[in-house]
């Protein structure tokens, strides 16, 4: 599910991340690794131990040397937890071929250790606003295991052929010893892309992130853009705006949608595996974001669907970015599904928002499902069974999945509440005006709304007496209560 991504950019010292220190606090957010997590942490970065299957353990010696393919890095500026690396090149025949490294971190943890233990544990990073908190030890994500350029490193290596359409038509798979040759972020490339300059490798993340998305059109997928909001502290007040990303990242996403698509294929073939499923949207849910689209002057002609709407829409736009974070309610149920043994019929393994079959696969030192996929999908590619402790985890896997993201839904809101709260804090008693963009079905009298301005979404609770909330409709609201850390954001009608 698209999540609700904010950044605040002010200093270490100021009262908004104070609030958030103590946040981690009172969740009992974890600050450190185990001694004994760690201490295996730190012995792997010196001396990884690589997979060969059948229990084997390779060397970078015995590995498939890959170290020739220039590949580079995308991220956002500053990260240095680099989990894919990319080439992309034209094929004499016609066509792309594109090699996408994802980060070995089984080479680092031993099945059943401590650091394994704790993975399972935490199952995925978690995101705050200013800080977020690992899956593994920086030592690792950050350094041994990370993609970094110029490092030698281990890597589940894939390579793709895709036809002058952009569409798969042949996967390879491998364990590889790669080198990256640069480190480069979003804003960089989008620049170098605008102005012509780019090098072809970084021209056809453009071209074939364009034949993608003209492929995820023809199968009726939809590729929701969440903007990002970014708290500012000016003059004493917090401001809270919307931040579009940039064309770069989805492009750069089409490859790690192929990837995941891949690797669901390769699973359901093999008859093992874990894949990442959405159902269909319930009925009405639709018809509620029309009333949102309605007040919010998003115009959504009737004979457009939700998803060619989606396309439409500029992120740039204050009403667009309000409407796109409405839309993730449309991604909630999504889960995960094992099978061992005998696929399940491709029709019932579907990812709505796909439409197809998909594979979390590309983030294994942020996600603890994708090292389990890079594991499935190399057995598979090389027609061999899949470890024993892969397979000794699956049927518990998509219970730890649920629970991590359980964990990030309540830290996400818990954040949410505290940035909202922070923001408005000196403006109790102020009216605002706002779009009802939920109402609850037992009690149409309480529900969300979305500000003007600010871009707060926050609940609103009328009188209990009262006429129900105008969903999809203005209202004027007043602010009651907003005190960071204690009492979250909450309007009633005016």
């Amino acid at each position: 599910m698209p999540r609700r991504h904010m950044h605040v950019t002010d200093a270490a010292e100021a009262p908004l991340r104070a609030a958030l220190h103590e946040l981690r606090v009172r969740l009992d957010v974890p600050d450190h690794f185990p001694p004994t997590a760690q201490a295996e942490a730190d012995s792997a970065a010196r001396a990884p131990r690589i997979p060969a299957g059948d229990g084997e353990v390779a060397t970078e010696h015995t590995l498939y040397d890959a170290t020739d393919l220039p590949l580079f890095t995308l991220d956002p500026p500053g990260a240095r937890d680099l989990d894919q690396a990319m080439f992309l090149a034209r094929r004499r025949e016609g066509g792309y071929r594109v090699h996408y490294a994802i980060a070995d971190i089984a080479s680092f943890v031993t099945p059943g250790g401590a650091l394994d233990a704790e993975a399972h544990h935490r199952v995925a990073t978690l995101y705050f606003p200013d800080e977020r908190i690992p899956l593994h030890p920086t030592v690792l994500s950050e350094g041994a295991a990370s993609l970094l350029p110029d490092q030698d490193r281990p890597a589940v290596l894939w390579q793709f052929e895709l036809d002058a359409d952009g569409a798969l038509t042949g996967t390879t798979v491998r364990r590889a010893l790669v080198r990256s040759r640069a480190r480069l972020d979003y804003p960089g490339v989008q620049h170098v892309l605008d102005d012509g300059t780019a090098e072809e490798p970084l021209a056809l993340l453009r071209e074939i992130g364009r034949l993608r998305e003209k492929q995820e059109t023809a199968r009726g997928a939809i590729s929701l853009t969440v903007p990002e909001q970014e708290i500012v502290e000016r003059d004493g007040r917090y401001t809270l705006a919307y931040r579009a990303p940039l064309p770069a990242a989805a492009w750069n996403a089409q490859i790690s949608l192929l990837t995941g698509m891949a690797a669901a294929e390769l699973m359901l073939a093999a008859g093992t595996g874990i894949l990442r499923t959405l159902p269909t949207a319930p009925d009405g849910s639709v018809a509620r974001l029309r009333l949102t689209a309605q007040a919010l002057g998003v115009d959504w002609p009737h004979h457009t669907s939700y998803a060619a709407l989606i396309r439409t829409l500029d992120p740039h736009r204050a009403a667009h970015a309000a409407f796109l974070q409405e839309c993730t309610a449309l991604f909630r149920g999504a889960g995960y599904t094992v099978f061992d043994g005998t696929a399940p019929p491709a029709g019932t393994v579907v990812h709505a928002a796909v439409a197809a079959p998909y594979a979390h696969a590309t983030a294994p030192l942020r996600r603890l499902v994708d090292r389990y996929t890079s594991e499935l999908c190399l057995a598979a590619a090389a027609g061999r069974t899949p470890p024993a402790w892969v397979r000794a985890a699956l049927p518990a896997l998509p219970h730890e999945m649920e629970t991590g993201t359980q964990r990030a839904n309540r830290i996400e809101r818990a954040c949410v509440d505290l940035v909202e709260a922070a923001l408005l804090r000196d403006r109790v008693g102020e009216t605002f005006e706002a779009v009802v963009v939920d109402r609850h079905h037992d009690d149409p009298t309480r529900g969300t709304v979305h500000l003007r301005e600010p871009a707060v979404i926050a609940p609103v609770q009328a009188a209990p007496a009262g006429p129900p909330l105008p969903l999809g409709g203005y209202l004027r609201v007043r602010l009651t209560t907003a005190d960071p850390g204690h009492e979250p954001v909450l309007f009633t009608p005016v």
